[in-house]
């Protein structure tokens, strides 16, 4: 754990410890699962997998960093099982993370994903199994690469490339199941599967993205507590450093990332800023997102309240 996200944690938390060190996991991860469209199936094996799913993601340990219970990264896991037969499940995962912005009581998305290629085997009462040399199943495998990313993620927003061992980690998660069969892993087989997002932000063409998560959060949200202004200055610098990832890779699947996680954030940033502003960053993210045009426009028109 790096001395500034603790000590900016602590800060937001403002819990005194009384000198005792008590150690946690990594995540607090909420987990739910909506079997909504399974009909003709007993409801119990649906949650047995949800307890078992927050078990392994809360208690395992995924680092070699300490973290404190009121470090813990605050995440989400959402799975819509669509399709339930011969214990194999299939449907899409909402991946959704938050971070807290320093001296003030917000918190700011860093993931809002929607993995559309789940598919596992699962028996009512399984144990889930951890390891980090094998793939135990096709389950663990995206519990793994998924804890990994929340994390690398996370850590890139507090240092400069401070996630990198969690996205190796990612990286050999990948390794592992691309040998399986399974969908969802293969290179080049959607742009938006869980190798391209791996890809997405450790690719030198679109690894500049990780370069903006950490302006981005570290220097621009956290920076705003102590002068609006100059916070905002680095947001729309990052802005155009997401111009020129774009122009690199528009197909990325960070590029859509980033406007799921942050679009409707710039809308409140620009609400205040002056008009000038605000039209520049209009005219920096039209190009990229010309099918938001109508989100876009209320950062364009959002009118000051004061």
């Amino acid at each position: 754990m790096s001395e500034l996200r603790r000590f900016i944690l602590v800060i937001l938390s403002a819990v005194m410890s009384c000198g005792i060190s008590i150690y946690a996991q990594e995540l607090k991860c909420d987990v739910e699962i909506n079997s909504e469209q399974i009909q003709n199936s007993s409801k119990e094996v649906f949650t047995t997998l949800k307890q078992a799913i927050a078990d392994y993601m809360n208690t395992n340990k995924w680092t070699d960093a300490q973290f404190s219970a009121n470090e813990k990264i605050e995440c989400k896991m959402y799975f819509t099982i669509k399709s339930y037969n011969d214990n194999i499940m299939s449907g899409d995962l909402q991946i959704q993370s938050n971070r807290p912005v320093y001296n003030s009581s917000y918190t700011t998305t860093i993931i809002n994903f929607k993995d559309t290629k789940i598919e596992f085997t699962y028996q009512e009462n399984e144990p889930l199994v951890f390891s980090e040399v094998t793939m135990e199943s096709n389950l663990t495998a995206i519990l793994n690469f998924y804890a990994y990313i929340i994390i690398a993620m996370d850590f890139d927003t507090f240092s400069l490339n401070g996630g990198a061992p969690y996205y190796e980690k990612a990286a050999n998660v990948v390794r592992l199941a691309q040998s399986s069969g399974e969908s969802g892993w293969k290179a080049f087989e959607d742009t938006k599967n869980r190798s391209a997002v791996l890809s997405a932000y450790t690719d030198g063409a679109t690894s500049g993205i990780r370069e903006i998560l950490y302006n981005y959060h570290r220097k621009g949200l956290d920076e705003m507590a102590l002068s609006v202004d100059k916070g905002r200055a680095m947001i729309t610098s990052m802005i155009e450093m997401l111009k020129k990832v774009y122009d690199a890779a528009p197909m990325s699947v960070c590029i859509s990332m980033f406007k799921d996680a942050k679009l409707d954030e710039l809308v409140n940033i620009y609400s205040k800023a002056g008009q000038s502003e605000k039209d520049k960053v209009y005219d920096l993210l039209y190009p990229i997102y010309p099918t938001e045009q109508s989100r876009l426009k209320k950062i364009k028109e959002e009118q000051t309240n004061n």
